[in-house]
């Protein structure tokens, strides 16, 4: 849903998003996901002074972006647009699969054998790929908060949690979308008994109340033999492909109406580097647990660097940013940062890979406390 740069070994300077099939699934949605700084809990027991109902990870820097009255007229003006251009990309309900179609069907005589049969096929799936499959679930469980962070923004938020505005339209059927995800997954990872289900409801409840500021599996699940899960994963790729289309055609629109502002916007938070809805991940234990997830994530290649600049670099392009006409001097720097900024961040990539250090442990609850190298 969102990318961490940090975690994929390497720091852009300060002067500078899910499961898929194939490369273009890759293209995350570009939510629009704002920085915050962390602070993690080095002790179980609640510091002093702190109140017990605060979130294990804080963040530091709070900031309310309030949309200037043009700005919000822009997108009052794209509803009708975006009635025509997003919501067609909805799926009816009555169409739309549904968890169970891929799970074992509990009202069956054959419940336990096609439990069994699930567990079997499950078992040659390494503990890496368990991890990072744990990690994405308890991305899109934390799904409220997806919903709670867009409805803080001006002019595209759901003003009465009914509203038929087009933007609320689609931000609640996309959110019922999404839904499904998190609960396939849940399911499946709980009926392999290959993980620690407690361990992982309780990173899932840290990660909602902490707040916010996907990955190549199906083929890896495909390798081990596990063909449900490796359809689990396609099916997925599919819903995020349709909604990484509607983002994408946002930011396009954006870029036809307003060139100059929207690349400004883009290049700021490019600086500020985007970061995954889940980096304050926490499970009770590990105050570096997103991190060591996203480490296992790139060492198998699930999601690494290179891919974070692929998809820089295919964003760039479909927005034609090289070609912007018409920019202020502030717009013109924005637009040199963004076409140089996937080649640069390509070479950081490769000289953080040749100046590695040696591989360390780390444990995960959410597979009994293994240890895996990160």
């Amino acid at each position: 849903m969102a990318l961490k740069i940090q975690a994929m070994k390497f720091q852009l300077p300060n002067d500078s998003s899910s499961l898929t099939l194939s490369r273009s699934h890759r293209l995350r949605s570009p939510h629009r996901v704002f920085m915050a700084s962390t602070l993690g809990i080095t002790s179980k027991e609640i510091p002093k002074g702190k109140k017990p109902y605060m979130p294990p990870k804080e963040v530091h820097v709070q900031k309310t972006h309030t949309m200037p009255p043009q700005k919000i007229e822009i997108f009052k003006s794209l509803e009708k647009w975006a009635e025509q251009n997003l919501l067609t990309l909805l799926k009816p309900v009555e169409k739309c699969w549904q968890p169970q179609d891929f799970l074992p069907d509990p009202s069956s005589d054959g419940f336990e054998e096609q439990v069994r049969e699930l567990r079997e096929r499950t078992k040659e799936i390494p503990d890496d790929y368990f991890v990072v499959l744990v990690g994405d679930m308890i991305t899109e469980e934390a799904l409220p908060t997806y919903q709670t962070m867009i409805n803080t923004l001006d002019g595209v938020r759901d003003e009465t949690g009914a509203s038929l505005s087009p933007w609320a339209i689609w931000t609640r059927a996309w959110t019922a979308e999404e839904n499904r995800h998190g609960d396939l997954l849940n399911k499946y990872l709980y009926l392999s008994g290959r993980v620690d289900m407690r361990q992982i409801e309780k990173t899932i409840q840290y990660l909602i109340g902490s707040g916010m500021v996907r990955f190549l599996f199906s083929l890896l699940a495909k390798e081990h033999g596990d063909l449900k899960l490796a359809q689990i994963c396609g099916i997925i790729a599919a819903d995020e492909k349709r909604h990484e289309t509607a983002y994408t055609k946002i930011v396009e629109k954006l870029f036809e109406i307003d060139p100059d502002g929207t690349v400004l916007a883009l290049a700021d938070m490019m600086r500020k580097k985007v970061t995954m809805p889940a980096h304050l991940m926490y499970d009770g234990n590990d105050d570096n647990l997103f991190d060591n997830y996203s480490s296992v994530a790139q060492r198998i290649g699930v999601y690494t660097a290179r891919d974070y600049a692929d998809i820089l670099e295919f964003l760039v392009q479909r927005w034609n940013v090289a070609t912007l006409s018409g920019l202020s001097g502030e717009g013109h720097k924005a637009q040199d940062f963004l076409c140089s900024l996937a080649p640069r961040i390509r070479k950081l990539e490769e000289r953080a890979q040749a100046r590695a250090k040696q591989s360390s442990l780390a444990s995960f609850s959410w597979i009994f406390n293994k240890e895996l190298i990160v």
